[in-house]
Formats: C-alpha cells, structure tokens, sequence
C-alpha cells in the first residue's frame, strides 16, 4: 500500500507508543500510557475489523473462579499464589466498574452457581466437603464466607443436588463494556487502525521497525497485548485455546438467572436478554481446540446442544440463534506475562480465560512498566 504524505504524517510518523490488540488489555493500556504521558502519540494495530480474539467474543462473565476451578489450582499453585490470583481478579473487576460504571457495562450481580452431572459425584462431593476450607482461605479477601450451598430453583435435571453457590459472582453486557473502552480512547486522541497484521518487528537501541501486512514503520515502544494470539508475535509461553458458544432464541418465561459453571468450568451458561448463552467444550479435544481458527465444530456444537436439552432446559423447546468462537490465551500456569521482552518491546498476555476480570488491571500495569 502506498500511502500519502498526508497519510503517514497523521497516522504513522512520529508514534511514541504501538499497542498491538485492541482488547481489553490494549485498550486499558492505551488509556493509562495517557494518563501518564499526555502529549504522546499512540496507535493501536488491530488485526480485525472488531476487536478479534477474546474480547468482544466471551460469555460476559465477572467472575473470579467457580470451587473446583479454585481447588484444580491449589493442586498446581500454592495457597498463597492461588489467594493473590484471586485478589487480582477481584480488583480487576472493581478497576472495570470503577472506570466504566456498572450502567454502562450492564453490570449484574445475580451470583454463581456450579453445576455437577452424575458422573462427576466424587468430585461433587470433594468440592462440598470442602467449601469450608477454601472459605477460610479466600476470607480475607472478601470479608466474608464466598461459597455455599442453594436449592435447585431453576429446573436443572440430570445433575447433583444441592448446587454450590457464590454471591460475589456477576455478569456484564461484553459489547456494552468494549463500545465504552473504544469511546474513552478514541475521546482521548488515541488511533486505532483496524485490518492490520503485524507480521514482524525488529529493534535498534532508539525504536522499532513494524512491518505490517500494509505498510512499515517505526515506533519508540512496542507493547504486545494480543494474548491467545501472542504466540505468533514471539511469546512462547502462551497457547491458544478456543472457546466455542451458541446463544438461543428468546424463550419465554426463561427461569434461569446467573452465571452458572459445569464440568470444572469447561462449560459455562448465563442468561441475556431471555436467551441461554452456553459455551465451553475444549476438554472433549484439547488439541484440536489448541488454535487460532475461529470456527466451530461438530463435536462440540453437537454437545452443547444435548447438554441444553438433558440439563439446562429440559422439557423446554429452544431454538439456536447465533454460534461463534473466541480465541483464550493459557499456559502452564494461571499467572498473566507482564515483561519487557527487550528494550522497547513489552508484553501484557496470558489471561487465562479470565480477561473480563484481569484485562483491565493488565492494561494498567503493562502501561506501567514502560519508560
């Protein structure tokens, strides 16, 4: 692409700061770098028309981990890793209320639950034993006990009885949150160019060469927030992993109110707008759904549909409206990456499923650590 004078000099020369990703985290950290430097030029690269990866695709969930989710962790962390994780999550999620307001995020505390089939009793019964421990153990960051246990008051079959239940666990409207994000940055003077790859970069002391799909050139910093896709920008330490979801049709006199978890997590389900929103599944093909691809497959569309009808809405006829994917970005452990790769280049990745609740602290803090 051939550019104009008047093109490069009012979009691409002169930039202090590029972020690459225009999610959560990037556009977090687009807002903080100008907080704290005014007068700098930032541009954020975005390889989609809409945010595409994770943010603009996910369930809508501001929560901080279901029971057997926290317990699956103490068995890889230690306690005192596992509690600060939480406390990230939970300031995260007051960060992204205070700075937004819960208005415009459609904001909904309508609590958690964690649902368990029969072929899960051991683990259902090792989570309700425990309840007090992990109580006990996340107390001092909530003030309070968090889990406990409710009757089944929304018509769920084929599951253990009584489910556990969290107070603390809301939802949010995903579009809403990210058409306030992409408003304060734009209101900032901040650019965002859409449709734009970043296929390599290379340093010298002062500044970095971008090579994109449509034209070169140079940026003081560059700051990698592209999480499930991060490995492509030279970050190792992060797969992705996709995360397939349907959403129904209105149904009428839909009971189901809440987040709701199933199967370790690999599952979850929220209602919107009179609709049953159901995602999950990489579990049935761990490898398969090791991708960048945002496509569906039969194998897990084929479950989510059945475990609608066996559990969720039994006896209750439903239609799917929508399917789509998004792109998570994990790794070997909870913990996101937030390091200076190289002199000028730094990274915010790794958020573990868990971007609704972190994104925003991340942006924060990898902000932070540039000069």
């Amino acid at each position: 692409m051939n550019l104009s004078y008047w093109e490069y000099q009012s979009w691409i020369s002169n930039i202090d700061y590029t972020i690459v990703g225009s999610g959560i985290v990037g556009l977090n950290t687009a807002l903080h770098l100008k907080n704290r430097f005014p007068d700098s030029r930032i541009l954020i690269l975005e390889r989609g028309f809409l945010p595409n990866g994770a943010s603009t695709k996910n369930a809508g969930f501001a929560c901080f981990g279901s029971l057997s989710e926290i317990l699956d962790d103490l068995d890889s962390h230690s306690p005192q890793e596992v509690v600060e994780l939480i406390q990230k999550r939970k300031k995260g999620l007051e960060f992204l209320r205070k700075n937004l307001g819960d208005d415009a995020i459609g904001y909904k505390c309508y609590g958690g639950y964690e649902l368990f089939l029969p072929e899960d009793e051991q683990l259902y019964k090792s989570c309700v034993a425990q309840i007090k421990v992990v109580n006990d153990l996340i107390k001092p960051v909530f003030g309070e006990d968090v889990f406990e246990t409710k009757a089944n008051i929304f018509g769920f079959k084929n599951i253990k009885e009584p489910l556990i239940y969290n107070k603390f666990e809301a939802q949010i409207n995903t579009g809403k949150m990210m058409e306030v994000l992409l408003q304060k940055v734009q209101a900032a003077g901040i650019k965002i160019l859409n449709c734009i790859t970043v296929e390599d970069f290379s340093e010298n002391n002062t500044s970095v060469e971008v090579k994109t799909d449509k034209f070169q050139f140079q940026t003081k910093k560059l700051l990698i927030a592209t999480n499930g896709f991060a490995s492509k920008m030279g970050v190792s330490e992060v797969k992705p992993a996709r995360a397939q979801v349907l959403i129904t049709k209105p149904i009428k006199d839909l009971k189901v109110k809440g987040t709701f978890h199933l199967d370790k997590g690999y599952y979850y389900f929220r209602n919107i707008d009179d609709r049953i929103l159901f995602g999950g599944g990489r579990n049935l093909d761990f490898k398969a759904e090791e991708t960048t691809e945002m496509e569906q497959t039969d194998l897990i569309q084929n479950k989510l549909e059945a475990l609608l009808k066996s559990t969720i809405l039994p006896d209750i006829p439903f239609e799917i409206d929508h399917r789509w994917s998004g792109i998570m970005g994990v790794g070997s452990t909870k913990k996101p990456i937030l390091k200076q790769l190289s002199n000028n280049v730094y990274c915010g990745v790794r958020l573990g499923g868990m971007g609704v609740a972190i994104g925003s602290l991340v942006g924060m803090e990898l902000a932070e650590m540039v000069e």
